[in-house]
């Protein structure tokens, strides 16, 4: 990366850094999500609104030949946001709040992934099913992309509110992660069938023993040996 890049890249994320700021506070004083205005700004900078116009379109050309510094500074300020809201929660899960919890999942996100399966085949076009025409993964990620929750957005909005701590973001949040997992498990049933215009049973097996051995290991083994850790005499 030479001077000039590095110059245009970091003029780049400070413009990015400062409208975020600037539609945030607006956001803030209408009585609205902070990271409403966050996302807006990373939209009015890119390819969908500046990017379309000659004189500014060099703010999207400026980033696009360091694919990977903003891809890592992305998952870096991803990591840390859900660092932060995983400080702040208190324990979700708890058996005082599994029924509520069951009950919403069932109720906010199985109900509309449901009705999306049905409503799917006529909702869906043939030319929209890829190469392979399978529109069976084309329906499963509708379903999918109805019934999603953005557990980060969430953590943020609670975040900006400072309510974080309290149970009503608990449940919200609880809700999200085992959304997240069924979710997961979905999408990972709809890239096995995307692949392959027939259904390939032990393709598909393997992408669901994947994802639920992974929601498994860090429900189970990761948080005991992150535990573990802390308590250790070597971690200062």
């Amino acid at each position: 990366m030479s001077n000039s890049d590095l110059t245009s890249l970091l003029f780049v994320l400070l413009l990015m850094v400062a409208l975020a700021q600037v539609l945030g506070y607006v956001f803030s004083k209408l009585r609205q999500p902070k990271v409403v205005g966050e996302i807006l700004a990373g939209v009015v900078l890119g390819p969908a609104v500046l990017g379309r116009f000659g004189a500014t379109s060099w703010i999207t050309s400026a980033t696009a030949g360091q694919p990977n510094v903003l891809h890592f500074i992305y998952w870096l300020g991803l990591l840390l946001l859900m660092f932060l809201s995983g400080a702040e929660t208190q324990q979700l899960f708890t058996r005082e709040e599994r029924r509520e919890v069951g009950w919403l999942t069932i109720v906010g996100t199985g109900i509309p992934f449901a009705l999306a399966l049905v409503l799917g085949p006529w909702l869906v076009r043939p030319s929209l099913a890829g190469p392979n025409g399978n529109r069976a993964a084309l329906i499963i990620i509708l379903a999918v992309g109805v019934a999603v929750t953005s557990v980060p957005v969430v953590s943020k909005i609670f975040a900006d509110l400072k309510i974080l701590h309290t149970r009503f973001a608990r449940l919200v949040l609880g809700v999200a992660v085992l959304e997240d997992m069924v979710l997961w498990l979905a999408l990972a049933v709809a890239t096995a069938l995307a692949g392959k215009s027939a259904l390939n049973p032990r393709q598909m097996f393997y992408h669901l023993l994947a994802t639920i051995g992974f929601f498994g290991l860090g429900l189970t083994l990761i948080p005991r040996v992150v535990k573990r850790i802390n308590k250790s005499r070597f971690n200062i």
